[in-house]
Protein backbone atom coordinates (compact mmCIF):
# COMPACT_ATOMS: atom_id res chain seq x y z
CA UNK A 1 0.00 0.00 0.00
CA UNK A 2 1.59 4.00 -0.49
CA UNK A 3 2.60 4.87 2.72
CA UNK A 4 0.60 6.43 5.10
CA UNK A 5 1.03 9.73 5.01
CA UNK A 6 -0.39 9.62 1.31
CA UNK A 7 -3.70 7.80 2.30
CA UNK A 8 -6.74 9.28 1.59
CA UNK A 9 -8.91 9.42 4.54
CA UNK A 10 -12.87 9.32 4.04
CA UNK A 11 -15.33 9.47 6.70
CA UNK A 12 -18.25 7.26 6.63
CA UNK A 13 -20.82 10.07 5.70
CA UNK A 14 -18.30 10.72 2.77
CA UNK A 15 -17.57 7.28 1.06
CA UNK A 16 -21.33 5.82 1.86
CA UNK A 17 -22.45 8.69 -0.39
CA UNK A 18 -20.00 6.93 -3.44
CA UNK A 19 -21.25 3.62 -2.45
CA UNK A 20 -24.93 4.41 -2.81
CA UNK A 21 -24.56 6.29 -5.91
CA UNK A 22 -22.11 3.06 -7.57
CA UNK A 23 -24.98 0.71 -6.53
CA UNK A 24 -27.87 3.08 -8.05
CA UNK A 25 -25.97 2.93 -11.17
CA UNK A 26 -25.37 -0.63 -11.48
CA UNK A 27 -28.62 -1.22 -10.41
CA UNK A 28 -29.76 0.48 -13.90
CA UNK A 29 -28.08 -2.56 -15.79
CA UNK A 30 -28.51 -5.23 -13.45
CA UNK A 31 -31.82 -5.30 -11.82
CA UNK A 32 -33.69 -6.08 -15.47
CA UNK A 33 -31.07 -8.61 -15.97
CA UNK A 34 -31.89 -10.67 -12.34
CA UNK A 35 -35.48 -10.19 -13.21
CA UNK A 36 -35.07 -11.55 -16.59
CA UNK A 37 -32.77 -14.49 -15.29
CA UNK A 38 -35.71 -15.13 -12.53
CA UNK A 39 -38.20 -15.00 -14.89
CA UNK A 40 -36.00 -17.82 -17.58
CA UNK A 41 -35.94 -14.91 -20.34
CA UNK A 42 -32.92 -14.13 -22.84
CA UNK A 43 -31.75 -10.46 -24.20
CA UNK A 44 -29.22 -11.00 -26.93
CA UNK A 45 -27.82 -7.68 -25.81
CA UNK A 46 -28.69 -6.29 -22.52
CA UNK A 47 -27.69 -9.99 -21.09
CA UNK A 48 -24.48 -10.41 -22.47
CA UNK A 49 -21.98 -8.53 -19.76
CA UNK A 50 -23.08 -10.60 -16.99
CA UNK A 51 -23.51 -13.90 -19.07
CA UNK A 52 -19.90 -13.41 -20.94
CA UNK A 53 -17.77 -12.18 -18.15
CA UNK A 54 -16.92 -13.43 -15.18
CA UNK A 55 -18.33 -10.44 -12.98
CA UNK A 56 -20.95 -11.16 -11.74
CA UNK A 57 -23.61 -8.48 -10.56
CA UNK A 58 -23.61 -9.06 -6.64
CA UNK A 59 -19.78 -8.59 -7.49
CA UNK A 60 -20.21 -5.33 -9.74
CA UNK A 61 -22.51 -4.04 -7.14
CA UNK A 62 -19.76 -3.61 -4.60
CA UNK A 63 -18.16 -0.73 -4.04
CA UNK A 64 -14.60 -0.42 -3.72
CA UNK A 65 -12.44 3.04 -3.22
CA UNK A 66 -9.39 2.05 -4.46
CA UNK A 67 -5.80 1.77 -3.64
CA UNK A 68 -4.77 4.30 -1.10
CA UNK A 69 -8.13 5.37 0.30
CA UNK A 70 -8.70 4.84 4.17
CA UNK A 71 -12.64 4.03 5.01
CA UNK A 72 -13.89 5.48 8.29
CA UNK A 73 -16.73 3.86 10.33
CA UNK A 74 -18.64 0.89 12.10
CA UNK A 75 -19.75 0.14 8.68
CA UNK A 76 -16.11 -0.13 7.22
CA UNK A 77 -15.46 -3.05 9.62
CA UNK A 78 -17.43 -5.49 7.27
CA UNK A 79 -14.78 -4.76 5.10
CA UNK A 80 -12.35 -6.32 6.88
CA UNK A 81 -13.50 -10.35 5.63
CA UNK A 82 -13.23 -8.78 2.12
CA UNK A 83 -10.48 -10.00 -0.01
CA UNK A 84 -7.18 -7.85 -0.14
CA UNK A 85 -8.34 -5.47 2.40
CA UNK A 86 -7.22 -4.72 5.96
CA UNK A 87 -8.13 -2.63 9.23
CA UNK A 88 -5.28 -0.17 10.12
CA UNK A 89 -3.19 -0.75 13.12
CA UNK A 90 -3.07 2.00 16.32
CA UNK A 91 0.61 3.07 14.65
CA UNK A 92 -1.01 3.93 11.30
CA UNK A 93 -3.86 5.37 13.53
CA UNK A 94 -2.09 7.71 15.28
CA UNK A 95 0.48 8.84 12.64
CA UNK A 96 -3.22 9.78 10.77
CA UNK A 97 -4.01 11.92 13.82
CA UNK A 98 -7.00 9.37 14.11
CA UNK A 99 -8.08 7.88 17.90
CA UNK A 100 -6.83 4.50 18.40
CA UNK A 101 -9.66 2.00 18.35
CA UNK A 102 -11.06 3.74 15.43
CA UNK A 103 -12.36 1.21 12.64
CA UNK A 104 -10.36 1.98 9.48
CA UNK A 105 -10.14 -0.25 6.97
CA UNK A 106 -7.88 0.20 3.66
CA UNK A 107 -6.71 -1.74 0.42
CA UNK A 108 -4.29 -4.22 1.13
CA UNK A 109 -1.91 -3.74 -1.40
CA UNK A 110 0.74 -6.27 -0.38
CA UNK A 111 -1.72 -9.38 -0.52
CA UNK A 112 -3.13 -8.35 -3.57
CA UNK A 113 0.14 -8.07 -5.63
CA UNK A 114 1.34 -11.30 -4.08
CA UNK A 115 -2.14 -12.99 -5.19
CA UNK A 116 -2.20 -11.44 -8.63
CA UNK A 117 0.71 -11.02 -9.48
CA UNK A 118 0.32 -12.70 -12.85
CA UNK A 119 -2.76 -11.06 -13.59
CA UNK A 120 -1.79 -7.35 -13.11
CA UNK A 121 1.31 -8.07 -15.23
CA UNK A 122 -0.44 -9.47 -18.22
CA UNK A 123 -3.09 -6.55 -17.78
CA UNK A 124 -0.75 -4.24 -17.92
CA UNK A 125 1.09 -6.04 -21.37
CA UNK A 126 -2.37 -6.20 -23.25
CA UNK A 127 -2.98 -2.42 -21.99
CA UNK A 128 0.00 -0.74 -23.04
CA UNK A 129 0.37 -3.08 -26.21
CA UNK A 130 -2.80 -1.82 -27.39
CA UNK A 131 -2.43 1.10 -27.00
CA UNK A 132 1.09 1.27 -28.88
CA UNK A 133 -0.40 -0.16 -31.95
CA UNK A 134 -2.15 1.80 -34.90
CA UNK A 135 -5.96 1.24 -34.81
CA UNK A 136 -7.93 -0.50 -37.53
CA UNK A 137 -11.58 0.29 -38.75
CA UNK A 138 -11.71 -2.18 -41.62
CA UNK A 139 -13.27 -5.39 -39.72
CA UNK A 140 -16.99 -3.90 -40.39
CA UNK A 141 -18.09 -6.41 -37.42
CA UNK A 142 -17.63 -9.26 -39.69
CA UNK A 143 -16.73 -11.58 -36.62
CA UNK A 144 -20.21 -11.75 -35.82
CA UNK A 145 -21.19 -13.26 -39.53
CA UNK A 146 -18.68 -15.84 -39.27
CA UNK A 147 -19.84 -16.97 -36.60
CA UNK A 148 -23.02 -18.25 -38.17
CA UNK A 149 -21.64 -18.94 -41.25
CA UNK A 150 -22.77 -22.20 -42.62
CA UNK A 151 -24.67 -22.42 -39.37
CA UNK A 152 -26.98 -25.06 -40.77
CA UNK A 153 -24.49 -27.25 -40.67
CA UNK A 154 -22.81 -26.82 -37.20
CA UNK A 155 -24.83 -25.95 -33.75
CA UNK A 156 -26.84 -22.71 -33.91
CA UNK A 157 -26.23 -20.13 -32.16
CA UNK A 158 -28.98 -18.02 -30.27
CA UNK A 159 -30.97 -20.00 -32.03
CA UNK A 160 -34.13 -18.08 -30.69
CA UNK A 161 -32.99 -14.92 -33.23
CA UNK A 162 -33.78 -14.81 -36.90
CA UNK A 163 -30.83 -13.87 -39.36
CA UNK A 164 -31.85 -10.57 -41.16
CA UNK A 165 -30.85 -11.86 -44.55
CA UNK A 166 -31.63 -15.74 -44.02
CA UNK A 167 -28.70 -18.57 -44.04
CA UNK A 168 -27.72 -17.61 -48.22
CA UNK A 169 -27.82 -14.05 -47.75
CA UNK A 170 -25.40 -14.26 -44.28
CA UNK A 171 -23.30 -16.24 -46.09
CA UNK A 172 -22.87 -14.49 -49.02
CA UNK A 173 -22.20 -11.46 -47.09
CA UNK A 174 -19.30 -12.93 -45.62
CA UNK A 175 -18.08 -14.84 -48.92
CA UNK A 176 -17.64 -11.65 -50.06
CA UNK A 177 -16.15 -9.25 -47.95
CA UNK A 178 -12.20 -9.56 -46.52
CA UNK A 179 -12.48 -10.46 -42.88
CA UNK A 180 -9.31 -9.73 -40.76
CA UNK A 181 -10.55 -9.87 -37.28
CA UNK A 182 -7.30 -9.28 -34.73
CA UNK A 183 -9.68 -10.47 -31.57
CA UNK A 184 -8.86 -14.52 -30.44
CA UNK A 185 -11.73 -13.85 -28.00
CA UNK A 186 -14.28 -13.22 -30.86
CA UNK A 187 -12.13 -15.39 -33.46
CA UNK A 188 -12.57 -18.60 -31.65
CA UNK A 189 -16.21 -18.56 -31.90
CA UNK A 190 -16.36 -18.44 -35.81
CA UNK A 191 -18.06 -21.58 -37.57
CA UNK A 192 -15.30 -24.04 -38.45
CA UNK A 193 -16.08 -23.19 -42.34
CA UNK A 194 -15.61 -19.40 -41.10
CA UNK A 195 -12.25 -20.37 -39.95
CA UNK A 196 -10.01 -20.29 -42.49
CA UNK A 197 -11.44 -17.19 -44.46
CA UNK A 198 -9.93 -15.02 -41.70
CA UNK A 199 -7.16 -13.52 -42.96
CA UNK A 200 -5.58 -13.63 -39.28
CA UNK A 201 -5.35 -16.93 -37.23
CA UNK A 202 -4.92 -15.16 -33.66
CA UNK A 203 -4.46 -17.31 -30.44
CA UNK A 204 -4.62 -16.70 -26.28
CA UNK A 205 -0.35 -16.75 -27.34
CA UNK A 206 -0.37 -13.91 -29.63
CA UNK A 207 -3.35 -11.56 -27.89
CA UNK A 208 -0.44 -9.35 -26.63
CA UNK A 209 0.76 -8.99 -29.36
CA UNK A 210 -2.87 -8.38 -32.07
CA UNK A 211 -4.77 -6.31 -29.81
CA UNK A 212 -5.42 -2.98 -31.41
CA UNK A 213 -7.52 -0.17 -30.27
CA UNK A 214 -10.21 0.20 -33.06
CA UNK A 215 -11.32 -3.19 -32.43
CA UNK A 216 -14.94 -2.92 -30.48
CA UNK A 217 -14.05 -6.79 -28.61
CA UNK A 218 -10.77 -5.31 -26.99
CA UNK A 219 -12.29 -2.08 -25.98
CA UNK A 220 -15.11 -4.00 -24.25
CA UNK A 221 -12.67 -6.16 -22.77
CA UNK A 222 -11.48 -2.81 -20.83
CA UNK A 223 -14.03 -3.75 -18.25
CA UNK A 224 -12.21 -7.07 -17.97
CA UNK A 225 -8.97 -5.95 -17.10
CA UNK A 226 -10.91 -3.25 -14.83
CA UNK A 227 -12.80 -5.46 -12.85
CA UNK A 228 -10.30 -7.80 -12.33
CA UNK A 229 -7.89 -5.58 -11.15
CA UNK A 230 -10.53 -4.72 -8.31
CA UNK A 231 -10.57 -4.06 -5.44
CA UNK A 232 -7.74 -1.64 -6.22
CA UNK A 233 -9.26 0.35 -8.65
CA UNK A 234 -12.28 2.67 -7.60
CA UNK A 235 -15.52 1.36 -8.81
CA UNK A 236 -16.62 4.33 -10.81
CA UNK A 237 -13.51 3.81 -13.07
CA UNK A 238 -14.84 -0.18 -13.25
CA UNK A 239 -18.12 1.45 -14.12
CA UNK A 240 -17.44 3.67 -16.54
CA UNK A 241 -15.35 0.89 -18.63
CA UNK A 242 -19.22 -1.51 -18.06
CA UNK A 243 -21.08 1.31 -19.37
CA UNK A 244 -18.44 1.86 -22.77
CA UNK A 245 -18.78 -1.81 -23.00
CA UNK A 246 -22.41 -2.09 -22.99
CA UNK A 247 -23.14 0.56 -25.67
CA UNK A 248 -20.16 -0.92 -27.59
CA UNK A 249 -22.00 -4.13 -27.14
CA UNK A 250 -25.34 -2.98 -28.45
CA UNK A 251 -24.04 -1.35 -32.10
CA UNK A 252 -21.74 -4.71 -32.32
CA UNK A 253 -24.94 -6.32 -32.79
CA UNK A 254 -26.75 -4.26 -34.65
CA UNK A 255 -23.76 -4.30 -37.16
CA UNK A 256 -24.63 -8.26 -36.75
CA UNK A 257 -26.93 -11.17 -39.19
CA UNK A 258 -29.33 -11.01 -36.56
CA UNK A 259 -33.07 -8.86 -36.91
CA UNK A 260 -33.33 -7.33 -33.74
CA UNK A 261 -35.65 -4.77 -34.84
CA UNK A 262 -38.10 -6.51 -32.38
CA UNK A 263 -35.70 -5.93 -29.47
CA UNK A 264 -35.49 -1.97 -30.06
CA UNK A 265 -31.91 -2.78 -32.13
CA UNK A 266 -32.48 -1.47 -35.87
CA UNK A 267 -30.00 -2.96 -38.06
CA UNK A 268 -26.42 -1.70 -39.15
CA UNK A 269 -26.65 -3.13 -42.97
CA UNK A 270 -22.83 -3.59 -43.26
CA UNK A 271 -23.72 -5.12 -46.42
CA UNK A 272 -23.78 -2.11 -47.53
CA UNK A 273 -21.73 0.92 -48.03
CA UNK A 274 -23.31 3.22 -46.13
CA UNK A 275 -24.32 0.88 -43.31
CA UNK A 276 -19.83 0.23 -43.24
CA UNK A 277 -19.70 4.13 -43.36
CA UNK A 278 -21.83 4.12 -40.41
CA UNK A 279 -20.02 1.29 -38.60
CA UNK A 280 -16.38 3.31 -38.82
CA UNK A 281 -18.36 6.04 -37.19
CA UNK A 282 -19.53 4.97 -34.50
CA UNK A 283 -16.29 2.45 -34.31
CA UNK A 284 -13.92 5.45 -34.26
CA UNK A 285 -16.09 7.30 -31.69
CA UNK A 286 -15.56 4.41 -29.05
CA UNK A 287 -11.89 4.28 -30.02
CA UNK A 288 -11.00 7.14 -28.75
CA UNK A 289 -13.49 6.97 -25.77
CA UNK A 290 -11.42 3.56 -24.95
CA UNK A 291 -8.26 5.55 -25.39
CA UNK A 292 -8.78 7.58 -22.34
CA UNK A 293 -10.03 5.01 -20.31
CA UNK A 294 -7.14 2.55 -21.15
CA UNK A 295 -5.07 5.58 -20.23
CA UNK A 296 -6.57 5.91 -17.07
CA UNK A 297 -6.56 1.83 -16.13
CA UNK A 298 -2.61 2.23 -17.09
CA UNK A 299 -1.86 4.85 -14.41
CA UNK A 300 -3.63 3.60 -11.77
CA UNK A 301 -1.76 -0.22 -12.60
CA UNK A 302 1.62 1.89 -12.67
CA UNK A 303 0.85 3.56 -9.17
CA UNK A 304 -0.15 -0.19 -8.11
CA UNK A 305 2.98 -1.96 -9.15
CA UNK A 306 5.18 1.15 -8.21
CA UNK A 307 6.26 2.29 -11.68
CA UNK A 308 3.69 5.64 -11.77
CA UNK A 309 2.91 7.64 -8.83
CA UNK A 310 1.74 6.06 -5.66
Amino acid sequence: MPPVEQLKVLAADEWRVREEAHQQRVARYADPYLARRSAGQKHPVEDFLFTYYTQKPGQLRRWHPGAGVVLLGSEAAARHGWKHYRTLDDGELAFLGLPAGSTAVTFDRGAFLADRKDAVAFAGIILRGTAARPAQFGCFGLHEWAMVYHQDRFDLRHEYLQLRLGPAGTDKVVEDNRIRCSHFDAFRFYTPDATPLNELAPTRETQRHLEQPGCLHANMDLYKWAYKLLPALPSELVMDCFELSWRIRAMDMQASPYDLAEWGYPAIPIETPQGKSAYVEHQRSFAAEAAGLRERLAVELAALTGDGPA
